[in-house]
């Protein structure tokens, strides 16, 4: 962990120990940003990013709680607070639990749906208010190419990642005249751990038009666009990166 240096923006991303949670904390980090590096489980792969951060000389540092526990979610942000508001949140935290519909378990479809949709509320709620104060802030909530075609197989993590896409254009009303803005990102085949195993080269060149899967740092640059200055009149959209699946 290494403090907050004056002047720099604090940011947060939920999920900082996966794949493209990994490339949005450093890009942040390299944009000069002070990242809080956020994992469930893998504190030891966030630790790992702060490390790569600092080595590069950022300012970072790792935390670790369950973004569907509401007090252990709104007690870590507080504490956070402590050191000043974040006024960047990247609520990518998220899992997936496929299972065609009729034979899907109910566990299967709440903690999907937890996650993404619970978690963004867990995260970002404690956090707005320091944020409207400053005048100026950035929420990107990562969702999924899912939610706007659907997938079979898919359908609590469409309706989880649906419900976020739902909230961004709402919330976006709410802080819109208090130069926050809210927007959500919407990746299609990423390679990543998460994707690893999911889809075969043919499968990718057969759904992608460009014929490769994305890459999470090509996700990562579109978050910090959106987290940064120049996109400050763009509010409430749902942005894909898919190689024009859609």
């Amino acid at each position: 962990m290494t403090p907050s240096a004056p002047g720099r923006k604090r940011a947060i991303v939920t999920g900082a120990s996966g794949g493209i949670g990994q490339a949005i904390a450093e890009r942040l980090g390299r944009d000069g940003a002070h990242v809080i590096a956020h994992a469930n489980a893998n504190l030891a792969a966030a630790n790992a990013v702060v490390e790569r951060i600092v080595a590069a000389g950022g300012s970072a540092e790792a935390i670790a709680f369950d973004v569907t526990d509401h007090d252990a979610s709104r007690g870590a942000c507080e504490r956070l607070l402590e050191g000043g508001a974040i006024q960047i949140v990247v609520n990518n935290a998220g899992i997936h639990d496929d299972a065609v519909f009729p034979g899907m378990r109910a566990e299967q479809w709440r903690r999907v749906i937890d996650v993404s949709v619970n978690g963004f509320f867990n995260v970002t709620q404690p956090l707005v208010m320091a944020m409207m104060r400053t005048r100026w802030g950035r929420i990107v909530n990562v969702s999924s190419i899912a939610a706007l075609t659907g997938n079979r197989g898919q359908v609590n993590y469409s309706a989880a990642k649906g419900a976020l896409n739902s909230a961004t254009k709402s919330l976006a009303l709410e802080l819109a005249s208090r130069g926050i803005t809210v927007n959500a990102v919407a990746p299609g085949i990423i390679d990543t751990g998460m994707a690893e195993g999911a889809f075969d080269l043919a499968t990718i060149e057969r759904l992608v038009p460009m014929k490769r899967a994305g890459t999470a740092s090509e996700v990562a640059a579109l978050v910090a666009f959106l987290a940064s200055d120049d996109a400050a009149y763009i509010s409430g959209q749902i942005v894909s990166i898919n190689g024009a699946m859609i």
